[in-house]
C-alpha cells in the first residue's frame, strides 16, 4: 500500500530534495562572484546584511548570498568547500528542522551555515553539542570561520565564572552542552539580581546529535540540589519551644482559617527562647516560619486522623479514602514539623530547588532546529513534541556499506567466542574492527577474551570524552581493534588508513541489538562515511536482553529442533525482520511513556512559566509598592470570605476572628474596632472600608521606614517567593510519585494531578501573599537589607 501511495504521489523526502536543490543553485551560481572578493570584502558583507535585514529583509531573502559568502570563507579559513548536500541540510537547519545525515558528512561544517545567517539578526545563536570537548573543539575550529566574517564566539562549558559565561552568551555564536545551558536557565531564575542572569533571550538554537539530546537524555530532568541541613535542627529547636506553650495564653488556633499564631506574649516568649531581639526581622524568616509550622503540627494536625506512624516515618492519611498515602509528603515543612513532633526520624533529603525537562528547555527557543545520523524512525516524536520533521539528506558520495545479517547464537559464551574468532580472521589481513557493546561490563569481558588471544586494542567506556574522540579517530587504522561502549566518541570522524580501503574497510560488529534501531543505525554509520567501502553485522544470542523479551522461544525451539550447538549460528534475514519488528514495539512503547511523562511535566511547566514570568518583572521592577498593596486587598478579601462568608446573616459574621487575622498580617492592635464592623451589612462596603484601613497603614509603614521601603520591600517578596516555589516544586513531585494509585480508584491519575497540583499552586500563592504582607506590615527593620543568594 505504502510503495503504490509513492507511485502515486512521490515520496516527500524526494520532493524535498528537488525543492532544496532549486535553493542550492542560486548558491552556487553566486559562487564566481563571491570568489573573486578580497578577504576584507569578504568580510564587509556582514555588515551590510546585518543593514539589510535591519531595513526589513528578511533571512529567507538573504540565505542565498550568506550562504555563498560562510562557503567561501570555509574555503578560505578551513581549506573545507561546503558540498551541496551540506548546504541543503544547513537551509533545513535554518528553516527549523531535523537534518538527517549520515557520520562522516561534515555536520560540524553544515552548522556554520544557518548559525551565521541568523546571527545576522543580532539575537544570538545557541550551538548544543554532547559533551565538552565537542562543544570546546567546534568553537575553536569553526569559531575561525565565524571570526573571519567578523561575528564573536562564545564558548558555554562547566565550571565557568557567572561572568565568563555572561560573556559567552553575550557573543554572535554560543556552543556548548545541552546540561550547561538548562542549568544556567535554572540559575538565572534563582538570581537575586538582574545584573546575576547570564542568559540572553532563548532565540535561535542547532541541536547536534539531536536524536541522543531531545530524546535519550530528554529522560532525565535536569535539576538544581540544595542540603537542608541546618534545617533538621532547627525542627527540633521549634519543637521543644512550642511544646511549652499554653493555648490562649501563647498562641490562638483558627480552624477555619487551618492557622495557628502566636499571641504577643508567645512572639516575646519566642525571642526570648531563640536569644533574639525581633522575630519579624527578615533575618529571622526562618525561625518563625519553623515556629509557625511547628504551632500548625502540634495544633492541627492530629495522629491517626490526618496521619499515622509507622516504621519510624509518618505517612499521610487521605482525608476523603481514609488510605495510607505512602511517599506523599506535607509542604513546606510541616511534614519534617510532624515528624519532630511525634520524635521520629526528621528526613533530611536534599531539596529541589529547581528542575526543568529537557523538552520543556528546548521548546522554550523561538527556533530549534537539529542534524544528526538517524532521526528517520523517531520523526512521530520529533513532530509531536518539537514541531521539527526529519529531512534524510542524501550522501555527497553513494553509500557502499555493506550491512551483513545478524548471526544468533545459543548463549552469550558461544556468541562472544564467534566475536572473537571474526575479529581475529579480520585483524590477521590488517583490516580495522569496531566492536560496539551495550555496557562497560560486556567491553572488559570481551577485551579478556581478546587477550588471551593476543590481539591488540583499545577499550573505550564514555569516561573520557577527550582521549577518547583521539582513539576513535584512529580506529580505521590498518590492524587497529577497537571496543567501544555504543555510545563513546560519539561526533568524531573515522578516516581510513593507508591500504585499509582495498581491504574492505572498517568493519563494525554489534555485540547486540539495542531496543531502539537508531542506536544500531548510529554503530553501522561508523563505517562507510563518505563512500569509503565498509561492512557492518550483528553477533547476537538469546540470552541478549531483546531476544529473552521477544520470543526467543521459538528460536530456541527450533535451534534445539536442528540440533544446533552454542557455536553453531543461525543466519536468518527473517530472524533480522523479527528483530526490527520487536524494536519498532519497543520504541512505540518508550515513545508513549516520554509522552507521558511530558504531560505531567507540562502540568508543572506552565506553573513555572508563571512563577518565572513574575519574578522577572519583579527583578526588573524599581518600585513594588503596587504588587504588596494588591496582595494585601487578596487577603482582605480572602478574610471577608472566611470570616463573613455570604451564606451567613451579618448577626452571625465572626467578626472578632476576622480582626485577630488582619491585626496578626496587616494592622496595627486596636485599629479596629468591633463596632465600626457592626455598621456593615454588606461585604462590599467593609471591603472598601477595610481596604482604606489597609492605605493608610501602609502609608505609615512607608513613611517609618523611609527610603529602605522599597529595597525592603523587593527583598522580602524575592524571598518569600523563592522558599515557597522551592518547597512547592518538592510537594509537586511527591504528588506525582504517589498518584498512579488513584488509577485503582478508576480516576484518571493526570486529572487529578493537574487539578491536585492547581490547588496546591493556588495554596503556595495564598502562602506568599501571607508572608509578604506580614513581613512588609510588622517585622522591624534595624538594619541594612541584604538580597541572600540561595547557595546550591
Amino acid at each position: 500500500m505504502l510503495s503504490l501511495l509513492k507511485k502515486v504521489f512521490g515520496d516527500s523526502n524526494e520532493r524535498e530534495i528537488k525543492r532544496l536543490y532549486k535553493v542550492v543553485e542560486r548558491i552556487n551560481n553566486l559562487e564566481p562572484m563571491v570568489e573573486k572578493l578580497s578577504d576584507d570584502e569578504l568580510r564587509g558583507k556582514t555588515i551590510e546584511f546585518k543593514q539589510r535585514h535591519a531595513n526589513g529583509e528578511s533571512l529567507d531573502d538573504l540565505l542565498p548570498e550568506a550562504f555563498a559568502v560562510v562557503r567561501e570563507a570555509g574555503k578560505r579559513v578551513l581549506g573545507k568547500r561546503h558540498f551541496d548536500v551540506q548546504l541543503m541540510g544547513g537551509i533545513v537547519l535554518h528553516q527549523g528542522r531535523i537534518a538527517e545525515m549520515r557520520t562522516g558528512e561534515g555536520k560540524t561544517l553544515v552548522a556554520t551555515l544557518p548559525s551565521y545567517l541568523n546571527a545576522l539578526s543580532g539575537k544570538g545563536v545557541h550551538v548544543i553539542t554532547v559533551n565538552d570537548y565537542l562543544a570546546r573543539r567546534d568553537a575553536e575550529e569553526m569559531g575561525q570561520l565565524h571570526r573571519f566574517l567578523g561575528l564573536s564566539v562564545g564558548l558555554n562549558i562547566n565550571g565557568m565564572e557567572p561572568h565568563e559565561k555572561k560573556a559567552a552568551y553575550a557573543a554572535d555564536i554560543t556552543y556548548g552542552t545541552n546540561n550547561e545551558f538548562g542549568f544556567d536557565y535554572l540559575r538565572d531564575n534563582m538570581a537575586m539580581s538582574l545584573d546575576q542572569m547570564v542568559q540572553r533571550e532563548l532565540h535561535y538554537c542547532i541541536v547536534d546529535e539531536v536524536d541522543s539530546i531531545l530524546i535519550d537524555e530528554a529522560r532525565t530532568p535536569l535539576i538544581i540540589s540544595g542540603m537542608a541541613e541546618e534545617s533538621t535542627e532547627m525542627y527540633i529547636r521549634a519543637n521543644i519551644f512550642v511544646s511549652g506553650l499554653r493555648a490562649e495564653e501563647d498562641y490562638t488556633v483558627d480552624e477555619k482559617a487551618r492557622s495557628a499564631v502566636l499571641t504577643e506574649q508567645g512572639v516575646r516568649k519566642a525571642e526570648r527562647f531563640f536569644g533574639i531581639q525581633n522575630l519579624f526581622e527578615p533575618s529571622h524568616i526562618s525561625i518563625h516560619h519553623h515556629i509557625t509550622q511547628a504551632l500548625k503540627a502540634h495544633t492541627l494536625m492530629h495522629r491517626d486522623k490526618d496521619y499515622v506512624v509507622q516504621n519510624d516515618e509518618i505517612i499521610i492519611v487521605d482525608e476523603f479514602t481514609g488510605r495510607l498515602m505512602h511517599g506523599r509528603r506535607y509542604s513546606e515543612g510541616l511534614h519534617q514539623a510532624i515528624e519532630a513532633k511525634e520524635g521520629v526520624r526528621i528526613q533530611n533529603e536534599s531539596k529541589t530547588l529547581a528542575t526543568i525537562t529537557l523538552q520543556n528547555y528546548f521548546r522554550m527557543y523561538k527556533k530549534l532546529s537539529g542534524m544528526t545520523g538517524t532521526a528517520k524512525t523517531e520523526e512521530e516524536e520529533f513532530r509531536s513534541i518539537y514541531g521539527m520533521d526529519v529531512v534524510v539528506i542524501p550522501t555527497n558520495r553513494p553509500n557502499q556499506r555493506i550491512d551483513l545479517p545478524d548471526v544468533i547464537y545459543k548463549n552469550m559464551r558461544g556468541k562472544f567466542n564467534a566475536v572473537v574468532a571474526e575479529i581475529e580472521k579480520r585483524h590477521a589481513k590488517g583490516q580495522p574492527v569496531l566492536v560496539g557493546t551495550t555496557s562497560i561490563e560486556k567491553s572488559e569481558y570481551l577485551s579478556s577474551l581478546l587477550k588471551k588471544k593476543g590481539i591488540p586494542h583499545q577499550v573505550l567506556n564514555a569516561k573520557h570524552h577527550e582521549r577518547e574522540a583521539q582513539i576513535v579517530a584512529l580506529a580505521g587504522q590498518k590492524g587497529a581493534v577497537t571496543i567501544a561502549t555504543n555510545m563513546a566518541g560519539r561526533g568524531t570522524d573515522i578516516i581510513l588508513g593507508e591500504g585499509v580501503a582495498e581491504l574492505g574497510g572498517l568493519h563494525i560488529i554489534g555485540t547486540e541489538r539495542h531496543e531502539s534501531r537508531r542506536i544500531d543505525n548510529q554503530l553501522r554509520g561508523r563505517a562507510g562515511r563518505q563512500g569509503d567501502p565498509g561492512s557492518s553485522q550483528f553477533f547476537l544470542s538469546l540470552e541478549d536482553d531483546l531476544m529473552r523479551l521477544f520470543g526467543s522461544e521459538n528460536i530456541m525451539a527450533m535451534m534445539d529442533r536442528l540440533g544446533l550447538e552454542e557455536d553453531q549460528p543461525i543466519e536468518n534475514r527473517l530472524v533480522t525482520r523479527a528483530i526490527e519488528s520487536a524494536q519498532k514495539k519497543v520504541e512505540g512503547n518508550n515513545f508513549d511513556i516520554r509522552k507521558h511523562v511530558l504531560k505531567y511535566d507540562d502540568v508543572m511547566n506552565q506553573q513555572r512559566e508563571v512563577m518565572y514570568k513574575q519574578r522577572r518583572e519583579l527583578l526588573e521592577s524599581d518600585d513594588v509598592s503596587d504588587t504588596i498593596i494588591n496582595m494585601a486587598n487578596e487577603l482582605l478579601s480572602y478574610a471577608v470570605d472566611t470570616y463573613c462568608q455570604e451564606e451567613i446573616v451579618p448577626e452571625d459574621w465572626d467578626l472578632q476572628g476576622l480582626i485577630d487575622y488582619l491585626e496578626h498580617h496587616m494592622l496595627s492592635p486596636g485599629k479596629l474596632k468591633k463596632e465600626e464592623l457592626t455598621r456593615y451589612a454588606d461585604r462590599t462596603e467593609m471591603l472598601e472600608f477595610l481596604q482604606g484601613l489597609v492605605q493608610e497603614e501602609y502609608k505609615a509603614r512607608a513613611e517609618q521606614l523611609g527610603p529602605v521601603m522599597k529595597d525592603f520591600e523587593k527583598v522580602i517578596l524575592l524571598r518569600a517567593v523563592d522558599s515557597k516555589w522551592m518547597d512547592h516544586i518538592d510537594a509537586m513531585d511527591q504528588l506525582r510519585q504517589g498518584i498512579h494509585l488513584r488509577a485503582y480508584g478508576q480516576r484518571d491519575p493526570l486529572v487529578e494531578y493537574k487539578f491536585e497540583g492547581y490547588e496546591m499552586f493556588e495554596a503556595m500563592i495564598h502562602s506568599i501573599r501571607e508572608e509578604v504582607v506580614l513581613l512588609v506590615f510588622k517585622a522591624n527593620v534595624g538594619i541594612e537589607v541584604q538580597p541572600v543568594q540561595v547557595q546550591v
